[in-house]
Order: C-alpha cells, then structure tokens, then sequence
C-alpha cells in the first residue's frame, strides 16, 4: 500500500452521479475541517444515512473501514462494489485501503476476539492522543469512535485524580486522563490481548506504566479485592459489553443483571466528591434508579454522541455521583 495522507482532500470533483458519494463528500469535507482543527485523523464519514447504502465507513489516517450491515454472513455484491467505487474515486486510493467488517445478529454466547493473524499495526491520533489501532485482525479495531466525545469528557476532568477505568478494552480512556494530568489511572481488562495492547497505548504516548498499571482481571471479581484493600478512586469508568460469555468467567455477563452487581461493587470505591461514567451499547438496557437511593444519576447520552455519528441511540451514558 502506498503512503497513505492522514487527512486526504477529495480529488473527484463534483461528480454528482452517486447518492452515496455525495453523502460521503458532503460529510467528509465539514469533519476534514474539524479534524485538522482538534489534531483528529478517525472518525465516521458515513452512517447509515441513506435508506439504500445499509452501511458505515470510518476513518483511519487515510485507510476506511466498512460495517456492511446484513442478515447474511456476506454482504450485498452491489453494496460492496457500490461502496468500493465511491471511496476509491472519491479519494484516490486503491481496494487495499479498504478493510470490511459484516455486521450480522449474533447468538446471545457467540465470542468474537481475533479473526486473523496479520498483525498490521498503526497509529491513529484522537484530540492530539495517539492510538494502535487494527483493520485486519479483529472485529473491532482498537478504539470505539462513538465514545470519543465521552473520552474528552473524561480528560477535562481528570487533573489531579485517581481514574479506574472497568472493561478498559485498549485503555484509550485512561490515556486520554493521563494526558490530561490524571494523578494515577488504573486499567483493568480480562483479555491478555488488549492489556497487552493497551499497554502499548500508553508507551505511545511516552506515558509510565508505574502511574499506570494495565491489570488483567475479571472485573467483578477485581471490584471485590479492590474493596477490601480500601482503595478509593475519583473517576471510575464503566463501558462492558452487552453480554459476554468468555472462558476466563466463571458465568455469563449480562449487563442488564450485573449492572446491579457492578455499580454497588464500583460505589464502595467512590470518593465522597467522585463520579462514575457508565455507559452502554445496549438498546434494550433499563436503568432502575430506584435501586440507589444515595446517587444522583443524570442521563448524559446527548453530551457524549460526537459529531460524525447519525445515530443518536449509538450508545447511553450516565454520570453517577453521591448525593
């Protein structure tokens, strides 16, 4: 692949024969700007916006990855040439800047981790940080582009305090706090490759692992021993999967049950004036306040849906905090 322009221009003109194209460049031309603007080279330029074209195309430093979104296990041949079509001319790149991803309904226990072995590695920057982010290798890439604006949340807050990030994925939350002069952060994960991988975030970032230790845990499990060592925190942030079935669990995770579970665990280790960030990608989650009577919780999903993204119910957030 040749040397790809982190923030290409658009090179076709303005070539109105497509629908999809004109979206995409409509798009892609208002972010280039923002972009350039905030040190960002990933984000989402199309989603979904046309009835038709059932996918989404994010961003990479020049590269696209594709969500063909489908009840097969192959996407539509149209669609796929379709899009192909429109990214090449649109930005003068060849097929092998393209990188695919069919999004199909999954069995409730169904894993997915690794899908390959190619090990093709590079640098994405996010608000000026720098991410290893992955095309190739697994379902998702390395860094959730939804949460982005709920990463900078967190970074204008984390000054001076002590952050534990829960389900830590690649540690992307916790690198931005400790850019953002975060005091301690602790990332906790049950996955020996994204500990390993987010480990390498913070090396990137020319940041310590001894004010920023990566722990492979069980999270719940974690929460239980961190307890009874009296630690407290400032932030702590809670993104978990929907459901997960791993070998390393002694059960299946089931946000909807063991939010319950996870939030009591996560308060005992709340500072008086601390708060917790927790969200989820679950549309049918139901959050019962009523079950903690000393919190305020305050629904902050409309905060947190950056710019790029269409769908307003791409994930849910609140800030939880001691009354």
């Amino acid at each position: 692949m040749k040397d790809l322009d982190p923030l290409p221009q658009i090179v076709d003109g303005e070539d109105k024969s497509s629908p999809l194209k004109n979206c995409i460049r409509n798009n892609y031309r208002h972010l280039r700007k923002w972009a350039k603007r905030t040190q960002t080279d990933c984000f989402r330029i199309y989603d979904k916006q046309i009835k038709e074209f059932p996918l989404a195309i994010d961003f990479y430093a020049g590269r696209f990855c594709v969500h063909y979104f489908s009840d097969d296990d192959a996407p539509r041949t149209d669609l796929v040439e379709a899009a192909t079509h429109a990214i090449c001319s649109l930005f003068d790149v060849t097929p092998d800047a393209l990188f695919s991803r069919t999004r199909i309904k999954r069995e409730k226990t169904q894993q997915y981790e690794k899908t390959g072995e190619n090990k093709e590695f590079f640098t994405v920057r996010e608000y000026g940080a720098h991410f290893r982010v992955n095309l190739l290798d697994y379902l998702d890439t390395g860094l959730f582009l939804d949460h982005r604006e709920t990463r900078r949340l967190v970074a204008s807050m984390s000054k001076d305090k002590r952050v534990l990030n829960l389900f830590a994925y690649t540690c992307s939350f916790s690198v931005h706090a400790a850019l953002s002069g975060a005091q301690f952060t602790k990332s906790v994960d049950m996955s020996n490759t994204y500990t390993t991988w987010g480990r390498n975030n913070f090396s990137l970032n020319a940041l310590s692992l001894k004010n920023n230790p990566v722990i492979r845990a069980d999270c719940l499990k974690f929460l239980e021993e961190e307890i009874l060592s009296r630690e407290k925190y400032d932030i702590i942030i809670i993104d978990p999967p929907t459901i997960s079935r791993s070998k390393k669990m002694d059960q299946m995770f089931d946000i909807q049950i063991d939010y319950i579970p996870l939030l009591t665990k996560a308060l005992q280790l709340l500072s008086k004036d601390g708060l917790i960030i927790f969200s989820t990608n679950s549309r049918k989650f139901a959050f019962d306040e009523s079950l903690f009577p000393a919190c305020n919780i305050v629904d902050i999903s409309s905060k947190t849906i950056p710019v790029d993204f269409h769908n307003q119910k791409i994930h849910r957030c609140w800030k939880i905090s001691f009354k």
